[in-house]
């Protein structure tokens, strides 16, 4: 309960000291924020699976061309 009072108190104290409009502003770029961060991570995991990925067909490349290399 305290908490609301207090996340309630802030939203207050932002719009009394910066306005309406500001205060939705800073809520926006927050809210792009957070997106943002989740893109970065989902990026991140895309990243790390096709590097995995690419390190594997790179190994099974490897090995091919080594026996076709060995049969001529």
């Amino acid at each position: 309960m305290l908490g609301l009072y207090l996340v309630v108190a802030i939203v207050l104290l932002l719009v009394a000291y910066a306005g309406v409009d500001e205060t939705m502003r800073l809520f926006a770029y927050l809210d792009l924020q957070l997106r943002f961060a989740w893109v970065r991570f989902r990026m991140m995991l895309m990243r790390r699976k096709l590097r995995r990925q690419l390190n594997k067909s790179f190994a099974e490349y490897r090995n091919l061309k080594e026996t076709t290399n060995n049969d001529q």
